[in-house]
């Protein structure tokens, strides 16, 4: 492997996501990767400790050579070895997003010969990652249907900043890709929603589901309360959801300090409501998550909202690694359409 010519990639122009996706295709085409500028544009540049548990966690499954792999590296070399199936455990130290860790390794894990058995400690609902549910619920179900035999379990719900939650899933080599077409979301099954609290006073949790309801013009009891009190931290969680036939969105608000209740939940019922008011199966989140399987099944299309910058980086991204080229068509809806061959 370590004769195959290094990748240059220049971190700079993203966050961690284009380091796990690094991580993610370096193990599934063996190819090695040198990044520099580490998430450099974030207030706080280099390896935080859920970017660190996503490369040593890489690494451990496939044995590879590593250089820089320490809190606060700007640089990593990346030199993947043979992914072997197994069972694993990866405590990230900190509220850091068991989710993001579990993303990262899954591609690389249903190439390998025998199945695994994964288990992530560390948040479970963070800012600025999928919250349990949107993997379990949307995610999982759409790679699933790609033919990925693969499932995750919540063992202990964890929130910033204590951390303490365990996710669990089960992953199983995969037998042959299929690819992705998902262009409608098909008939309306339901919508839903659910506020995650554990140890904080219950007049938060109040104030988030009437604000929600309010925005959405949903019923009082519409959003269920549920108390996560087997969280060793406290923390609270929105989760707004739509159900279809062929797909299924989550818009989540994570309470934060010096962020009003109002405000988490107007975010997430807003994230639902522009969601619901198009009618592309995949939202913006989901977009991004799906380029990487997409592009490993080799090829595929899908609908969604709109494209961020996000992705675009990610797009570019994958067509270093693989033979494949992301094109993006705008529909008269003001829809897109996100083709890969």
């Amino acid at each position: 492997m370590k004769s195959t010519p290094i990748l240059q990639i220049s971190g700079d122009s993203g966050g961690g996501q284009l380091l796990r996706s690094s991580l993610s295709l370096s193990l599934v085409t063996g190819r090695p990767f040198r990044m520099t500028n580490i998430r450099g544009k974030r207030p706080k540049p280099g390896l935080m400790r859920q970017h660190l548990t996503c490369v040593k966690a890489a690494a451990e499954v496939c044995e590879a050579s590593v250089d820089g792999a320490e809190l606060g590296s700007v640089e990593l070399v990346f030199h993947p070895g043979k992914v072997v199936g197994g069972t694993y455990s990866f405590p990230i130290g900190s509220g850091g997003s068991t989710t993001l860790v579990l993303q990262t390794l899954l591609p690389a894990l249903l190439h390998a010969e025998a199945s695994s058995t994964l288990r992530i400690e560390g948040g479970t609902h963070n800012p600025m990652a999928p919250p349990f549910e949107f993997i379990e619920q949307c995610y999982l179900p759409v790679v699933q249907r790609m033919g990925v035999k693969a499932t995750a379990s919540l063992e202990r719900h964890g929130f910033m900043q204590a951390g303490g939650g365990v996710i669990t899933a089960e992953i199983h080599p995969l037998k042959k890709w299929k690819k992705l077409k998902l262009i409608d979301r098909g008939d309306a099954v339901e919508t839903f929603g659910r506020v995650l609290h554990a140890h904080l006073h219950r007049d938060i949790a109040e104030r988030e589901i009437a604000t929600a309801s309010a925005l959405l013009a949903w019923p009082d009891n519409a959003i269920e309360l549920r108390y996560a009190n087997d969280s060793p931290g406290p923390g609270n969680t929105i989760l707004l959801g739509a159900r279809f036939e062929n797909v299924c969105e989550i818009s989540s608000g994570i309470a934060q300090h010096g962020k009003s209740s109002e405000a988490v939940a107007t975010g997430a019922a807003k994230g639902l409501r522009s969601y619901l008011a198009l009618s592309a199966p995949v939202g913006v989140h989901l977009a991004d998550q799906l380029l990487l399987p997409m592009a490993l099944a080799g090829g595929g299309v899908f609908h969604t909202l709109a494209i961020s910058d996000h992705t675009r980086t990610n797009m570019a991204l994958i067509e270093q690694f693989l033979p494949m080229k992301f094109a993006v068509e705008e529909l008269a809806s003001g829809e897109k359409r996100i083709t890969c061959d």
